[in-house]
């Protein structure tokens, strides 16, 4: 099984740029994507994406967040968002259920300039997570997406000159270690602990993806239980179309 997820930014904008040709060559047996910023009857895919289930959670806010599973194997179940209010308007999150794991891709939202969102930041996180562990208890969890966190030094160029910016604070970062020690996996940094310069986002700005200034802020995580199952997780950072690219795994 190859699962990709991608923060497209804008899935209108992203068929304009050679998303369906990359498709068709990847051929993922699942394609998470966030931030699609539209609503199924917006956007009629092409042909390359015939035979592929399609699931779509947009946000109440036209043009704005939203998710998209597209899967080959049709689920036994899907749901939108996390069965809480204050979360679930802006189309954050799709969980699919196949037979050994739930899939869930999610958008985290954004701390946004000055910190100003991380109070909501970190009660989505906790509710999440909370959401994710009462899924555990019925199967193994995989979930991806844009996490919009640097969790590490080693995952953002300039840390230093980072510190206090949003999704590299120190608030954000101790919200992800407490998701790791829930008994989740980030599954690149398990096959690749040290690597360095290794990012799944660029600025538009200053030609930062030119120069490699970037953050790792995709994900894949799995529960540990998972991890025997896992063959290779990787990035994809030679795919252009949007300031994110996607991220990988193999799994058995």
């Amino acid at each position: 099984m190859k699962l990709i997820s991608w923060n497209v930014n804008g899935v209108r904008a992203v068929l304009k740029k050679g998303f369906a040709e990359w498709f068709a060559e990847e051929k993922p047996d699942v394609l998470c994507l966030q931030e699609t910023k539209a609503k199924p009857e917006q956007v009629e895919l092409p042909f390359e994406f015939a035979g592929y289930h399609q699931f779509w959670n947009s946000a109440v806010k036209p043009g704005y967040s939203g998710t998209l599973i597209l899967t080959k194997e049709k689920p036994l179940s899907v749901v939108n968002g996390i069965g809480i209010d204050e979360h679930d308007t802006e189309g954050r999150t799709i969980t699919a259920e196949y037979p050994d794991y739930f899939l869930v891709t999610v958008y985290t939202p954004n701390s946004q300039n000055g910190l100003a969102r991380l109070d909501y930041r970190l009660s989505w996180d906790r509710d999440f997570l909370a959401y994710v562990k009462d899924l555990e208890k019925t199967k193994p969890v995989i979930f991806c997406g844009d996490l919009n966190v640097a969790h590490q030094e080693i995952d953002l160029a300039r840390p230093k000159a980072n510190s206090k910016n949003p999704g590299f604070s120190p608030a954000e970062r101790a919200s992800f270690d407490h998701i790791v020690a829930a008994d989740y996996t980030d599954t690149f940094r398990y096959f690749h602990p040290d690597t360095t310069e290794a990012y799944s986002w660029w600025s538009y700005r200053a030609g930062a993806r030119v120069r490699n200034v970037g953050w790792r802020l995709d994900y894949f995580c799995v529960s540990n239980c998972l991890i025997d199952s896992l063959k290779k997780a990787w990035i994809m950072p030679e795919v252009l179309g949007s300031d994110h690219c996607p991220v990988a795994i193999e799994i058995f």
